[in-house]
């Protein structure tokens, strides 16, 4: 990010700029390792000037270059040409965040002349059709893909911000005093052509220097480079907070269905189901707090200007309420889930219920059946005088035993049943709702006596 490079000092946050300097970011879908090698780190690589100090102790969660490269500006091609503009340098820089989020820059300088008109359509071309870039002839996320070999193929997502930093001519006339600026030239920039006698809707000034932004397009004149970077650093973490957000909300829509389709016959399929949805949601956790609130704050870069800047574009692109939204979101899914598993663990225990009773009366009539044989069987085995060889053990001479190995059984079996019935009644009446008085209505707030 030093195209064009403002004047100025270190110790000077204004600054003078000879060229026109833009810089477009693109949010990318896929993913990329952030492990992998990087070029050097986010300070070592870009000016942050007095910055440097902040950004180094919040490394852990800053976006890593993954590519930072300078291309002749020939090879850069917009669908509908160069506008009459003159570009004179390109630095293309691709940013992944800790999470693996993509944000692609295009840092272009031009010389000359860059009227207000010219401007706006270049920045249109480069935000509307920007699926038609090219770069040396091929398709622009082609030319990158084969440089980053990513883990998904890039596509260009829905996000896209704009930053111009006037330089030459074009600074001094936004610069100038307000009664000989004209009223329609910032905002022919920021709304991309579009006139309107107003303002535009964030615009503040600092003396000689002033930062206005729309949704899409922001611009900030007058300010020395290391300022510039910061202020492109906030908005690579607002359009990449953006981004996620998105693609949270759409993946919150996405494990709802799941939830809603799953067919599942077994517990254990159930459980499965249950650890599938549980590790998407604590994925989608974890992008709302390391993709999202990670880069909304103001505590990268601790300094008035970032922190106006950074709170009016995240209000400008409605990321605070989508953040509460989500996090609902998030939360319901969470809710849900854990509803399912505890009537997961109720539907077991009352399985399991059943299944002890099932098997314990199953012993007990097993039981009751094997005694009485088990007796007889002994009687008739037992050398006992009441025993006759000769005799069938069916004859009716042992009639007398029969009943007397049944007929304590059979009635203990009887009185059981009877006491079993009698407990379920007394049981059902307990769970029968007694037919209590009606409850009062809740009595109307007391009203102070009207005077007489």
């Amino acid at each position: 990010m030093t195209v064009g490079t403002a004047g100025g000092t270190a110790a000077l946050d204004a600054g003078t700029r000879e060229l026109t300097r833009v810089v477009v970011l693109f949010s990318l879908t896929g993913r990329l390792d952030p492990g992998r090698p990087a070029p050097g780190r986010l300070v070592d690589t870009f000016d942050f000037g007095r910055f440097a100090l902040h950004l180094t102790s919040s490394e852990a969660v800053l976006p890593v270059p993954v590519l930072v490269e300078d291309v002749r500006p020939a090879d850069l091609r917009l669908p509908h040409g160069d506008h009459g503009l003159d570009l004179t340098a390109v630095e293309i820089a691709v940013l992944a965040t800790p999470r693996g989020d993509i944000t692609l820059a295009l840092d272009c300088g031009f010389a000359g002349q860059t009227p207000p008109a010219a401007l706006a359509a270049w920045l249109a071309d480069s935000c509307f059709d920007r699926d038609r870039i090219t770069l040396g002839g091929t398709d622009l996320l082609d030319s990158l893909s084969g440089r980053l070999a990513p883990q998904e193929p890039l596509a260009f997502g829905q996000n896209v911000h704009q930053l111009v930093f006037p330089g030459g001519e074009l600074a001094n006339d936004l610069l100038g005093p307000d009664e000989t600026r004209p009223p329609t030239l910032l905002n022919e920039i920021v709304h991309r052509g579009r006139l309107s006698p107003s303002e535009p809707p964030h615009l503040t000034r600092h003396g000689r220097t002033l930062s206005a932004h729309g949704r899409g397009v922001s611009v900030h004149a007058g300010w020395a480079g290391h300022m510039e970077n910061g202020l492109i650093l906030v908005a690579v973490g607002t359009v990449s907070a953006l981004a996620v957000l998105q693609r949270t909300r759409l993946a919150a829509f996405e494990t709802m269905r799941a939830n809603e389709r799953a067919v599942a016959e077994s517990p254990y399929e159930i459980r499965r189901l249950i650890s599938r949805l549980s590790d998407g949601v604590n994925e989608l956790q974890l992008d709302l707090a390391f993709g999202v609130e990670a880069y909304v704050d103001g505590l990268l870069i601790p300094e008035t200007v970032m922190q106006t800047f950074q709170s009016s574009l995240r209000d400008a692109l409605g990321i605070p309420a989508g953040l509460d939204n989500s996090a609902r979101m998030v939360e319901r899914l969470t809710s849900v889930i854990s509803a399912r598993s505890a009537a997961l663990d109720a539907e077991l225990s009352e399985r399991d219920d059943r299944r002890d009773r099932t098997v314990s009366a199953l012993v007990a009539v097993a039981t009751g059946i094997a005694l009485p044989p088990t007796l007889l069987l002994a009687f008739f085995g037992a050398n006992a005088a009441n025993v006759d060889s000769r005799r069938s053990i069916f004859d009716a001479h042992y009639l007398p035993a029969y009943l007397l190995a049944w007929v304590p059984f059979i009635a203990l079996a009887v009185i059981g049943y009877l006491l079993l019935r009698r407990v379920g009644r007394r049981s059902g009446a307990m769970l029968t709702s007694p037919s209590a008085t009606p409850v009062p209505a809740p009595r109307s707030p007391s009203r102070p006596p009207s005077g007489g």
